[in-house]
């Protein structure tokens, strides 16, 4: 069994075959969904997919959060309508996120304060609630642990789509963080990630596809899925020196422990 930690199933790109693409999941050994929201804009839709409103045997799962791309003209009246509904839905979400720094955006849009206003907020959040949070980077790893060192969570999160040297992977695994494994490890040019994922702690890593973003070396072009988990772990397959069965027993296990042994 397998479990996508990322993959943005509200977006429209699933809207026309949602049902269709989990029951592929639930066939295809793909157990469970998470889910975060990236805006204010999408928080009801990514509610939407709990169990009480959207009928799938493919168990999704959801989290509430700001992504650095959507937060351009948001204001910290937002901020305050998260922490709102993070209080209303904390029965219903597993995670805060998905958050982050993205050092490109902060250059292009001259925003890298606010950028680390809402990532701040977000943290505080997950550290009041004890939830984990999912932390989106780009060029940012400078800036992001410090904030975490700051914070201290109690129960961690993941790096998602992990793309780093083994020093910047060890950082995060010391502050008790999980690396999402992604189609980045199925480029052939990324062999810094590569040589780093090589080397990591085992318990260290999950699964994910960041869809429908993020294609997969072979199938640019296409929308990606959460039917790519398994693409993903097959590439892990080859990189790592586990066999087949514990590499997947090992990170379900990370997964579950986690997210659902709080």
């Amino acid at each position: 069994m397998f479990t996508d930690t990322h993959c943005h199933l509200d977006f429209d790109e699933f809207s026309s075959d949602l049902t269709e693409i989990t029951k592929q999941c639930v066939q295809q050994g793909i157990q469970r969904v998470i889910v975060p929201a990236v805006s204010p804009d999408n928080w009801d839709k990514v509610l939407q997919l709990l169990p009480s409103t959207f009928k799938t045997p493919c168990h999704l799962f959801t989290c509430l959060g700001i992504h650095p791309w959507y937060l351009n003209e948001l204001s910290d009246i937002d901020l305050t309508h998260l922490t709102n509904k993070v209080a209303a839905n904390i029965d219903n979400i597993i995670a805060i996120g998905e958050t982050g720094i993205d050092g490109t955006i902060a250059r292009d849009f001259n925003n890298l304060d606010k950028q680390i206003t809402f990532f701040d907020h977000q943290l505080s959040l997950a550290k009041k609630h004890q939830l984990p949070v999912i932390v989106h980077h780009r060029r940012s790893h400078e800036l992001i642990v410090p904030m975490l060192k700051k914070h201290n969570l109690e129960n961690g999160g993941i790096i998602h789509a992990f793309s780093g040297s083994y020093q910047q992977a060890k950082n995060y695994i010391d502050l008790g963080f999980k690396l999402g494994i992604g189609g980045t490890i199925t480029y052939e040019r990324a062999k810094k990630t590569i040589n780093a994922i090589k080397r990591l702690p085992l318990d260290a890593l999950v699964l994910e596809t960041d869809a429908p973003s993020m294609p997969l070396n072979g199938f640019q072009g296409e929308a990606n899925s959460p039917l790519r988990v398994i693409n993903v772990f097959d590439c892990l397959c080859e990189i790592r020196h586990e066999n087949r069965e514990t590499l997947q027993t090992s990170i379900e296990q990370n997964v579950q422990q986690l997210f659902f042994e709080r």
